[in-house]
């Protein structure tokens, strides 16, 4: 799985994607006005972002952002294409 596999959804906070895992961790990417990514704008098409915000998820539903990713916060901003795809491979590996 990579970052162009992803299917985007509109929501209610701008466009998402949920990839679920077999090892029954999740990595989310949204992007929109409230999110950690360029541009901070609502309901664009994927391509039109150059960054995004991610949050992993454990088994248990709950943030491993920082656990996974060394960050202090449960979701890291600004994550360009192949920082999304290092994140997918390393919670694929968990």
């Amino acid at each position: 799985m990579k970052f162009s596999d992803l299917v985007f959804k509109k929501n209610q906070s701008g466009i998402g994607a949920l990839i679920s895992f077999d090892n029954g961790w999740q990595v989310s990417v949204v992007a929109g006005k409230m999110a950690y990514c360029n541009p901070r704008k609502d309901n664009l098409d994927p391509s039109a972002y150059s960054s995004f915000e991610v949050a992993v998820l454990n088994p248990a539903g709950d943030f491993a952002t920082g656990e996974l990713l060394q960050s202090v916060d449960d979701v890291v901003g600004w994550c360009g294409r192949d920082d999304i795809d290092n994140i997918i491979a390393m919670v694929a590996d968990q």
